[in-house]
């Protein structure tokens, strides 16, 4: 894979992304990082060892609706997508100095992506059962444990969630760009696999089309 110098992983909140980034990464040798780095949208509205769920947060997931959620989170992404794009074309210049990227992250919005044209560059989306999804929050914030208000509010995160997947799912198809289902009980190293092959196979598409 000596040609491809970013790859991309998007995918909805909670869907593995994260890990299956730093598998890719540590197997090209290049650099990972998270769109979540980049700036922050409200959080996920669950406390956590050590954390308590912020005033704002709470109020952002209280107060607004699923289809207010979605609009405010796809407006973050659009103010966020010039600084994605600058580190994007930073990492598929040739001779950058900084090496390779694994981007992972829900601002990949795929029409954005789509838009780049990036010789060096490979994307694909990680999408998974909302059930998959609803599973691994539950566990994650201890649900059943939490109080009647506490559990609304991760009722309304993952409402966004599963909102924010069929809207990204429309997108991918439409524009025939690639997903990889990663809720059929796949290891991280296994997703890793089908991401590179992926990966691979888009440049290899790049070069014989130049």
């Amino acid at each position: 894979m000596s040609d491809v110098r970013v790859v991309l992983i998007g995918g909805t909140s909670n869907g593995g992304k994260s890990t299956v980034a730093q598998v890719v990464a540590e197997r090209l040798g290049f650099e990972c990082l998270s769109t979540d780095g980049l700036a922050r949208h409200p959080g996920r509205p669950w406390r956590t060892t050590g954390r308590e769920v912020p005033a704002h947060v709470a109020e952002h997931y209280g107060s607004l609706t699923t289809d207010e959620l979605i609009t405010s989170v796809l407006d973050h992404y659009d103010r966020l997508w010039p600084r994605i794009e600058e580190l994007i074309t930073t990492h598929v210049t040739e001779d950058n100095g900084r090496g390779g990227l694994v981007l992972e992250g829900s601002a990949l919005w795929p029409v954005r992506v789509a838009g780049l044209h990036a010789r060096h560059m490979a994307a694909v989306w990680l999408t998974t059962d909302n059930s998959v999804v609803r599973a691994r929050v539950h566990a994650a914030a201890c649900y059943e444990a939490a109080t009647d208000e506490e559990q609304a509010l991760m009722d309304k995160f993952l409402d966004r969630t599963e909102r924010y997947q069929t809207l990204m799912i429309d997108a991918i198809d439409r524009l025939g760009l690639e997903r990889i289902d990663a809720g059929c009980g796949q290891s991280p190293t296994e997703l890793a696999d089908t991401v590179l092959a992926a990966a691979e196979a888009q440049t290899a598409r790049h070069i014989s089309n130049d």
